[in-house]
């Protein structure tokens, strides 16, 4: 490390990051608990309600700890929290298939893996690598998170071949290794905030100002952001815990439903990485209304019951609209409020991004159980959907542009706010 160049330095931390995201809090919890519902409601006697509200369960807890691990690492930076938080949620996640046939036992051991998993979020790395970057933000964060899009498409296809060979609980053992060795591992040799002279501290004084947490709350364009984020969290990823089950019950083979899920583990990598590299470009807002119309049409042709590969199809939009989701958050925070109090707002804008995501899977379940469809959701999905595109469209400009694009500050922020 110490040979590094500090160019170096911030694109292994990069690296480190994406590595350590592919095992993260959405690829565990998440995506990979779609492929666990069904094998562990049939051994436990547990209906799909019951595990889907485990799963949302899973995702409150993380959603409730995340703005306090946010201020953690605003106060005392990124390493030693985040290395805790990984060696916890290892544990639990292997202690996961130790699970007895009761509602509230499996409710427990979902809940305290959520607890655990708040450090394996994108806040933490998002703060570290918003610190070392500025004119490459976009494109850093893009490959940084494009790690959840590996994590999506690797997760649950090493889930359903380990419970396939293994059975659900060495299939929950063998999750909680791999976190120590992608996550805890990568994270102890490399990923650090940068030293003075380093990061994006080069590129100007404004770049590691900004507002206060209490400041940026008293200002509707980060409410309306924390809106459009949660809206489109329950309305994707919620919907993306269910296809795996969905399409098995369109008479799909489970492996072939899971691929589905690889295609858009594949497309928020693709995703990612093009949003990241347009947002170093163009206005962002407008990139983000893009990438929330395709997960709309995608839903479209999940309720019209289509045959495959339609589904498919409709998978990879819905992973595209995730591509764009999280590092577009990440970015628009830098933009409008600096990085002085970055974790404690990514960590709250999280938390309802979280509890969208369990909302939504929540919903979904209860839908389907009582319904015995999901189409009646979908359509408010969609609906939701063209909400959130509206709200970040009436955000307007950058309080902290990149170097040589400056513009005025937004309404309500002070003008000495702005970087000089």
């Amino acid at each position: 490390m110490n040979k590094m160049t500090p160019a170096r330095r911030g694109w292994a931390v990069v690296l480190a990051s994406a590595l350590a995201l592919i095992v993260g809090q959405g690829s565990i919890n998440v995506f990979a608990a779609g492929v666990f519902l069904k094998p562990v409601s049939q051994e436990l006697g547990l209906g799909r309600g019951s595990m889907a509200a485990a799963i949302g369960l899973s995702n409150l807890m993380a959603a409730l700890a995340t703005p306090f691990f946010g201020r953690l690492i605003d106060l005392y930076g990124v390493r030693r929290p985040l290395l805790a938080s990984i060696l916890l949620f290892a544990l639990a996640t292997a202690g996961m298939g130790l699970m007895a046939g009761s509602a509230v036992v499996v409710m427990l051991f979902y809940a305290a893996a959520g607890l655990c998993s708040t450090g394996q979020n994108p806040t933490a790395y998002s703060k570290v690598v918003t610190r070392w970057f500025d004119r490459q933000r976009g494109l850093a964060l893009g490959i940084t998170l494009a790690g959840v899009g590996l994590g999506t498409a690797l997760v649950p296809m090493a889930a359903e071949a380990l419970i396939r060979a293994f059975g659900w609980r060495i299939g929950y053992a063998g999750l909680g290794l791999g976190i120590l060795l992608l996550a805890f591992l990568p994270v102890l040799l490399l990923v650090h905030e940068p030293r003075p002279g380093e990061g994006a501290e080069r590129a100007g004084p404004g770049t590691a100002q900004g507002a206060s947490f209490a400041e940026a709350a008293r200002q509707w364009r980060y409410w309306a952001m924390v809106a459009a984020f949660g809206l489109a969290a329950f309305a994707i990823n919620g919907t993306l815990v269910h296809v795996v089950p969905l399409l098995t019950d369109r008479g799909i083979p489970p492996a072939q439903a899971v691929t589905a899920m690889t295609g858009a583990g594949l497309a928020l990598i693709a995703g990612r990485l093009f949003a990241g590299w347009l947002m170093d470009r163009l206005f962002a807002p407008y990139i983000g209304v893009f990438f929330l119309l395709c997960p709309l049409v995608g839903l479209l042709l999940l309720s019209g019951e289509v045959a495959y590969p339609w589904p498919l199809v409709a998978t990879v939009l819905l992973g595209l609209g995730i591509g764009a989701e999280i590092d577009l958050m990440s970015f628009l925070i830098g933009r409008y409020f600096g990085t002085r109090a970055f974790g404690t707002l990514h960590g709250t804008m999280f938390m309802f991004v979280v509890l969208g995501n369990a909302a939504g899977a929540s919903v979904l379940g209860w839908a389907f159980q009582a319904l015995g469809s999901y189409t009646a959701a979908f359509v408010a999905m969609e609906i939701l959907l063209g909400v959130a595109a509206g709200l970040l469209l009436v955000l307007g400009p950058y309080a902290y542009p990149p170097p040589g694009h400056g513009r005025a500050a937004p309404e309500g922020m002070p003008a000495s706010a702005l970087p000089r």
